[in-house]
């Protein structure tokens, strides 16, 4: 055994069988290494090979922070903060996407109640995507930086948008100022939805808390669709957006709160990170195409589905079937993921969301009943929204912890992309029904071709944490 291996501290067994053996040569250098003097039991640990003490440098387990249990490759956060941690951040996720399109279900009065056009409202709802494309990428490396002061920016932005619309809720240019500032704080928000599972959560658990905070945007979306109307009618404009100031303060409060809680698993950055990995990382590049197609597909649907069913016949119908769409799709984004991780079926399942959006709006070209619609759209949002969280899940596991903000901004800025395009493309068919839905069963072709070219296989979260806990230092 040659001299630089020689372990650093004589363990007490070591010890005692080095009081006993002769000296041997150490290596091909024939020097000889003095074994242990004699010395008390309890300060063997802390006695070099060579009997010389460690002076100032003693093992001493480090003491565990509060709240914090050991665990492996990191420090075990308990059950019920974690998890606490997660409903707070989900809620706050569910306030962005209700701020976003607070003016959506209310377009026709919200125009009359501001003195502008309808398509000044619908710029309101526009400086979102628009917002995210511009930070998405920069608001992720901030995130893999520092991921407690870019989250608890977000949360800050988010509330003071809010508030800021009600410092004058019959102005234009104070609700305008208010919608950008919120803006600005999503991208640092939905960012953190793998940050959040890999940096508090053990490797079992990871699926599933991105799997919660994904749900929550739809959770968002609904609650927007479907509140809107009863909230204005119950106290015009003044009370829609007093309700989402307070929701919104309500989740930034108890984020800001949560991030108290001492991380239990090394997830930030250290030193220059640049780009150059995510540019040359094809999964990434493909499950980015992926969110752009179901993003968009979803975002189509929910613009053009009330034109094309009442061309078709049915005027009216749209909102209840989107609802439907969405609930479905919320119940997809909390099981399906998990199913797929513990089956490792991930290219499975995306394959299957883009496979039934070819099939579903071809049927319902064919068939134009309301209540086959309804199935047909329930199966495809269940199918359809549990790609983004599927996609988000194998993002994590593919860039690891460390670069997961970055790996979550590029593909949500992906889905953003998609959501505006796509768009423009069926409206360019939108005046026949048959071509709309023959467009957006069309948009799922590209979709198919990417999920076929994914691996048929990924890590799972234990392995990835078995790597990180090798390469701590001891």
């Amino acid at each position: 055994m040659q001299r630089g291996d020689a372990p650093r501290h004589a363990q007490p067994a070591e010890a005692a069988q080095g009081e006993q053996a002769p000296q041997e040569a150490d290596g091909a250098h024939g020097r000889r290494v003095r074994r242990a003097r004699h010395h008390h039991a309890g300060r063997l640990a802390d006695v070099h090979l060579d009997g010389r003490h460690r002076r100032g440098h003693r093992r001493r387990p480090r003491p565990l922070r509060p709240g914090l249990r050991p665990g492996r490759g990191g420090l075990r956060v308990p059950r019920r903060s974690r998890w606490l941690l997660l409903a707070s951040f989900g809620l706050l996720v569910s306030a962005t996407q209700v701020l976003w399109l607070s003016f959506a279900p209310i377009t026709p009065e919200a125009h009359r109640a501001l003195g502008v056009s309808e398509g000044a409202i619908g710029d309101l709802a526009v400086i979102n995507p628009l917002m995210y494309v511009l930070l998405a990428l920069p608001a992720g490396r901030w995130m893999d930086r520092r991921f407690g002061a870019a989250l608890g920016a977000g949360a800050l932005l988010t509330a003071s948008g809010a508030l800021l619309r009600v410092v004058h809720p019959s102005s234009y240019g104070w609700v305008f100022a208010g919608q950008l500032v919120l803006s600005a704080g999503q991208p640092l928000v939905l960012n953190a939805s793998t940050k959040v599972a890999a940096r508090y959560f053990p490797p079992g658990e990871r699926t599933t808390a991105i799997s919660v905070a994904s749900a929550a945007q739809f959770v968002g979306i609904l609650a927007a669709a479907l509140t809107g109307t009863l909230l204005w009618d119950a106290g015009g404009l003044r009370l829609v957006l007093v309700v989402h100031a307070v929701l919104a303060t309500a989740a930034a409060a108890g984020v800001l709160a949560a991030l108290r809680l001492p991380a239990g698993y090394r997830t930030e950055v250290t030193g220059h990170a640049p780009l150059g990995w995510l540019k040359h990382d094809p999964l990434l590049w493909r499950l980015g195409g992926l969110l752009f197609v179901g993003v968009g597909v979803f975002n189509a649907v929910a613009t053009w589905l009330d034109s094309i069913l009442g061309d078709l016949g049915h005027p009216g119908a749209a909102g209840g079937l989107i609802a439907v769409m969405t609930a479905a799709g919320i119940l997809g984004a909390a099981v399906l993921p998990g199913v797929a991780a513990r089956r490792n079926r991930r290219r499975e399942v995306l394959l299957t969301t883009t496979l039934a959006t070819l099939v579903a709006f071809l049927a319902i070209a064919v068939v134009h009943d309301v209540l086959f619609a309804g199935v047909v759209l329930a199966v495809e949002g269940f199918v359809l929204l549990a790609g983004l969280p599927v996609a988000l899940d194998w993002s994590e596991l593919e860039s690891g912890p460390e670069r997961a903000g970055t790996a979550t901004g590029f593909l949500l800025l992906a889905g953003n992309l998609g959501g505006v395009v796509l768009v423009l493309v069926v409206q360019a068919v939108i005046g026949n029904p048959y071509l709309a839905l023959v467009a957006i069963s069309a948009l799922a072709v590209p979709g198919i071709v990417l999920a076929l070219r994914l691996p048929r296989h990924a890590r799972s979260h234990l392995e990835d944490d078995r790597v990180r806990a090798e390469e701590l230092p001891a």
